[in-house]
């Protein structure tokens, strides 16, 4: 049986029309935008003062991290940098087992759901024991994973994540014990979480140049071209980064992946902010996406990443949640053009790039961008497309006051997360009105992990 969604206002092609809704066949998918008395005998889901659009797709996640939220502010417990940031990181990977991996991941992704997020990309390096030793299935964790995105009921792209050392020249850091694999390893039990997956269901990540040597990396990106899947990566976070990777190759990061023919379609570079108009250019040749985690990036002081010169260049932008600082796609879409205000001291600095209204932009940033990073058909209503979505509540106090002409532009600048109503994953709604059917069960099971690693009451 296909599915009419109807909401007051529908958005398509960058604006708001009255009259319309979404077909869902019965497999999920979008089969087009229609009419009332032209949906034959579809069941009609009215949404009264309600606005429909894409759901937003998250690139970048590393949901444990959600377990050192606010634990990490200060510098007397957790250092001024990234750097000195890891061990706090480290303290919380180390007290998971695989049941902790699977609460702590649904509590993200329930938060991602309640945000409007309808896909996730996780970029999952918790692969050992708390030992360093290996599961019986080397793939344990990331079965947690995917078990706690189908819990939720959020569509989840798994980037199975290598980690070979712990730097160039340095001894392997302790805290990092369970991120660790030999190549061959990395290449077989991604194989085998491939082969009894879901078809693109699964990408790979070599972590970093600093955590994968060059021969290492080659041979990975050259699987990952033969299996034509998403090949992920991060890529210039810290000048620190930069200047190790040219003391050992000779070459800063991105130089380094285009001289060795590792930049292509399928190739995201998260974060690049470090990167110069040559490196730039390098991107945009390759047709390779960039996810920025502006949440993340300012949380850690990372940088600014230079959206204006690579959206001009044409490189897409994706977004990602990253450390789980916080979860709020419109909160990162706006912070991408807010920080290069202040960079710049002037306003709207992303507008009109290739005559592109900015609110088009970041939207676009968040849905349409993150789904061709993954390799996913979803981001857009287009059919054939799977019918992803969300509400707003067009009376909520956050966006009142404005029209369909103006609403995009009052969404990406102005809405409370708070005002996403219901949530659609694949023709289905998982929210509704708010509310995940186990949301408490959810936030229970949480919390018993938080105070069980932190030894402290999480009231």
């Amino acid at each position: 049986m296909k599915t009419f969604y109807a909401p007051d206002l529908l958005y398509r092609d960058g604006a708001f029309v009255r009259g319309h809704g979404l077909l869902v066949d019965r497999h999920g998918n979008i089969e087009r935008i229609a009419a009332r008395d032209d949906i034959g005998d579809a069941t009609i889901v009215d949404l009264p003062g309600r606005a429909l659009l894409p759901g937003f797709v998250n690139a970048h996640s590393h949901t444990f991290q959600r377990l050192i939220r606010g634990k990490a502010e200060s510098r007397i417990t957790s250092g001024k940098d990234f750097w000195s940031w890891r061990g706090t990181m480290y303290r919380a990977a180390a007290a998971l087992g695989p049941k902790d991996v699977y609460d702590v991941a649904r509590m993200a992704f329930l938060e991602m759901l309640l945000a409007g997020t309808t896909t996730v990309g996780e970029f999952h390096y918790l692969h050992n024991g708390p030992n360093g030793h290996p599961y019986d299935d080397p793939n344990l964790l990331a079965h947690q994973i995917f078990d706690a995105a189908k819990s939720v009921g959020i569509h989840l792209v798994l980037l199975r994540t290598a980690y070979l050392r712990s730097g160039f020249e340095l001894p392997r850091d302790p805290g990092q014990t369970r991120f660790f694999e030999s190549t061959g390893d990395f290449l077989r039990n991604t194989q085998l979480l491939l082969d009894a997956s879901p078809k693109g269901q699964v990408g790979v990540a070599p972590h970093s140049i600093r955590a994968v040597p060059l021969p290492d990396l080659l041979e990975i990106a050259a699987w990952a071209n033969t299996q034509q899947v998403p090949l992920h990566m991060h890529v210039a976070e810290q000048v620190a980064e930069n200047v190790a990777c040219t003391r050992e190759y000779g070459y800063t990061p991105v130089h380094l992946l285009h001289r060795h023919g590792i930049l292509s379609p399928r190739f995201t570079a998260v974060h690049a902010i470090h990167i110069d108009p040559e490196e730039v250019a390098e991107l945009a040749q390759s047709g390779a996406t960039i996810c920025s985690c502006p949440t993340t990036e300012r949380n850690l002081g990372d940088g600014i990443v230079a959206a204006d010169r690579t959206l001009a260049s044409g490189i897409p932008i994706a977004f990602g949640s990253d450390s789980q600082a916080q979860i709020d796609p419109l909160e990162d879409a706006r912070q991408l053009d807010y920080h290069l205000r202040l960079r710049d001291q002037r306003r709207a600095v992303l507008d009109q790039i290739d005559g592109i209204p900015i609110a088009q932009r970041l939207f676009a940033c968040a849905t349409s961008s993150g789904a061709n990073a993954l390799g996913l058909a979803t981001g857009a209503f287009t059919p054939g497309l799977r019918a992803d979505a969300f509400t707003v509540d067009r009376k909520h106090p956050s966006i009142a006051g404005h029209s369909p002409d103006d609403l995009l532009s009052t969404l990406v600048f102005g809405l409370n997360s708070e005002a996403i109503s219901d949530v659609i994953v694949g023709g289905r709604f998982r929210v509704q009105q708010r509310k995940h059917p186990l949301d408490a069960e959810i936030v229970a099971r949480y919390r018993e992990v938080y105070r069980r690693t932190w030894f402290e009451s999480a009231d």
